[in-house]
């Protein structure tokens, strides 16, 4: 079918010959008349020629690509991209595992499906917009993912409450079938899963092999969990062999998450504790006593004009760390935020170590896992940083 127009001004198409996914709205020349946040259009280049079929929205990113090739938007087209994605999660073996039900579906722009994620935990997905396009197309998406998972899956929940760009009533829920219970398995532990009121889809999917990097290095280790959210590091450490853990968060209800998930794996094990307080003030207060630390905020910077102040925010977290961790202890520390850089990133915990007067060496760099996949052509979509550093 025919959609509506979008022509770019000249020259303007080039990022687009390259495959990137996202047209700018400053590369507009024209829109044709009627178009509305979400709609369906068509992407011309000053020449007349077709560029893109892609999902129109108000603000600095314009056209999120759905594809290069003029086809139509329909159940057919969902279905093969969301086919296409699980085939991807079987090649890497984390579809289907028999110790695993926890997994990331689609990563948007990563599975060619900008504005759209997919969690599966055991039998229910959870499924998120971040574009009008994807939730004016939340139905179709849903009914093409229950064809592509079969019997894998037997409930849907809608949860973009928080992450569409503009206000609406909408309200969480599920869009297929009800409620199957919200415990799921990662690497054989088992944890709840917060999708009503928890952040992002109610847990933390991409720390997945960081958390059994985690492991390994726990043996014997005294453990602090700082910004712990629902435990997942508490809980590897802890069957890694750690000799004490424990987690931290400002969060009243991510503390109580994390007990329950330490209590499903190790009922009345009395070497983990959760404290409810600020990172800082607690690192502030803290003495000596941890030979293994984990830093894993919340995206500091979630656009560029934070990216100095985030940096800083970094900068001062590490230090403190540093300062504190024991003689020979390691420190896992990430970032989040998509516009700090790996360098930046980097640089900003090198700075920590100076400041902190710490011989550090680099033992591994971390990233996202693989069911979170970078588009070659969207390298916008390497988000997930990690060190793991040896502290002398």
């Amino acid at each position: 079918m025919p959609y509506p127009k979008i022509v770019l001004k000249k020259g303007k198409e080039e990022s687009l010959l390259r495959f990137h996914p996202w047209i700018f709205s400053g590369a507009i020349h024209h829109i044709d008349d009627g178009v509305k946040e979400g709609d369906v259009v068509s992407v011309y280049t000053a020449g007349g020629e077709f560029i893109a079929n892609g999902h129109f929205q108000q603000g600095t990113i314009a056209v999120r690509v759905l594809t290069f090739d003029d086809v139509t938007i329909d159940a057919g087209f969902w279905k093969h991209r969301l086919l296409s994605a699980l085939r991807m999660r079987q090649a890497i073996g984390i579809a289907d595992s028999p110790i695993n039900n926890t997994f990331r579906l689609v990563h948007g722009e990563g599975d060619s499906l900008p504005g759209l994620v997919i969690d599966c935990y055991g039998p229910t997905a959870v499924m998120q917009a971040h574009s009008v396009g994807m939730h004016l197309c939340r139905h179709e998406v849903a009914q093409a993912l229950t064809e592509v998972m079969g019997s894998r899956i037997r409930s849907i929940y809608y949860k973009s409450e928080t992450t569409l760009p503009f206000k609406t009533d909408l309200e969480n829920g599920f869009i297929y079938g009800g409620d199957e219970g919200n415990v799921a398995m990662e690497n054989g532990l088992k944890f709840y899963v917060d999708w009503l009121k928890g952040q992002k889809t109610g847990f933390f999917v991409d720390q997945r092999e960081n958390r059994l990097l985690l492991e390994r290095y726990a043996k014997g280790r005294s453990v602090l969990n700082m910004f712990c959210y629902t435990g997942g590091f508490s809980f590897y450490a802890m069957r890694g062999g750690a000799s004490l853990v424990h987690s931290v968060d400002s969060s009243a209800k991510a503390i109580e998450l994390t007990n329950r998930n330490v209590e499903l794996n190790f009922p009345d094990d009395k070497r983990h504790q959760a404290f409810c307080d600020d990172a800082f003030r607690f690192l502030d207060r803290m003495e000596q006593v941890y030979d293994l630390v984990i830093l894993d905020p919340p995206a500091f910077a979630k656009h560029r004009g934070a990216l100095h102040n985030a940096l800083k925010g970094y900068t001062r977290l590490n230090a403190k760390a540093f300062e504190k961790i024991k003689l020979g202890g390691i420190l896992f520390t990430f970032s989040c935020s998509q516009v700090v850089t790996k360098d930046h990133f980097r640089n900003a915990v090198f700075t920590a170590a100076a400041q902190a007067k710490r011989q550090v060496r680099i033992l591994h760099q971390l990233h996202q896992p693989a069911d979170h996949p970078v588009n070659i052509y969207h390298p916008e979509g390497e988000y997930l940083k990690g060190l793991v550093l040896y502290v002398e």
